[in-house]
């Protein structure tokens, strides 16, 4: 029996449905969205993460240094170590207000936990904590330490790891999320010469670190809190270290625009990949949760480079502009 010629209209229609809604699917734009710090144009790109198209530019503080984002990508956070710390409102592109955490404070990093934005104020040798509801400044811890400058939480959000550039320490914060007094502070002496870029490994076991004065890397067993091994790694200006999801440590060489890969395990190096033509000045890395790949910010190269994981090769290259100075990078999944 032949089909009628209904039917074939049908299917005929329905084909042509599904075409259209695929190719609709295709050019909706997609809710991620790459937050890269413009350090010499002072402002915050947001970017398609799939074209590199900068969608829009928020101006915050002078020189911004580092950003945090909400689990729901609708709001971030920039420090300015000049001018405070700038809330945005990530979907409307705009900044919401500026928080004063003290004049000479000079905040520098920031990281958002449990609804509060943790930040480090290292011209007063302290972390602090703020809540964005309330918008107050909770506390500030004095660490006693000279450089105060990055931090990293584990899992529990109760320990918070912090290298002290000008002290070469790490301090380990435990009970940070409870506030003052519960908290607890322990400094770690490293043997590098300021220590900077650090992370914890996927397990939580150990805190890596690389010492910018130096080249080299120290890695802290997180239980014992000492220092199990160091080495050096001849590298000229490395100033951010990342873990990825299945234990590589990605480390950016400014000084020589690489991208050192190691195995974390075996504590070997795995390939030195350069990712700029000669100095690409202080960066940023963003390791994606699912491990697929990595952004870099290289501020004197102007651009964010895209590595594929997998590969270890680089898989695009987009350029922010003239005098962009592109740096720390998040990621915002608009919900």
């Amino acid at each position: 029996m032949r089909p009628s010629r209904l039917l074939i209209r049908c299917v005929l229609s329905l084909a042509a449905l599904a075409t259209i809604a695929s190719v609709a699917a295709s050019q909706t734009p997609s809710p991620a969205r790459l937050l890269v710090l413009l350090r010499n144009a002072s402002a915050l790109a947001i970017v398609d993460p799939a074209s590199g198209h900068v969608l829009g530019r928020v101006p915050v503080g002078k020189d911004p240094h580092e950003v945090a984002v909400t689990p729901d990508g609708k709001m971030a956070f920039v420090a300015s170590p000049s001018e405070g710390i700038s809330v945005i409102d990530v979907p409307a592109m705009k900044e919401l207000r500026r928080v004063d955490t003290g004049a000479l404070s000079a905040p520098h990093d920031v990281l958002y936990a449990g609804g509060k934005v943790y930040f480090t104020a290292e011209g007063f040798k302290t972390i602090g904590r703020y809540d964005p509801a309330a918008n107050k400044i909770e506390w500030m811890l004095g660490i006693g330490q000279d450089g105060t400058h990055m931090m990293v939480l584990a899992k529990d959000q109760q320990t918070m790891w912090v290298p002290n550039r000008g002290s070469n320490s790490i301090s380990v914060i435990d009970g940070v999320a409870g506030g003052p007094p519960k908290f607890r502070t322990t400094a770690i002496p490293v043997p590098g010469k300021t220590p900077e870029g650090l992370d914890l490994s996927p397990d939580g076991r150990e805190l890596w670190t690389a010492t910018r004065g130096d080249g080299g890397v120290s890695i802290i067993d997180t239980t014992s809190r000492k220092v199990t091994q160091s080495f050096n790694l001849k590298l000229t200006d490395a100033n951010r270290l990342k873990f990825t999801p299945d234990g590589k440590v990605l480390i950016l060489d400014g000084g020589t625009g690489t991208l050192i890969v190691l195995d974390a395990a075996s504590r070997k190096e795995i390939k030195r990949l350069k990712v700029a033509p000669g100095d690409s000045g202080a960066g940023g890395v963003f390791v994606m949760p699912d491990g697929s790949r990595a952004y870099l910010g290289l501020r004197d190269d102007h651009s964010v480079v895209v590595i594929d994981l997998k590969t270890l090769e680089i898989a695009n290259r987009f350029a922010m502009g003239p005098n962009s100075g592109p740096g720390c990078i998040n990621w915002a999944f608009l919900r």
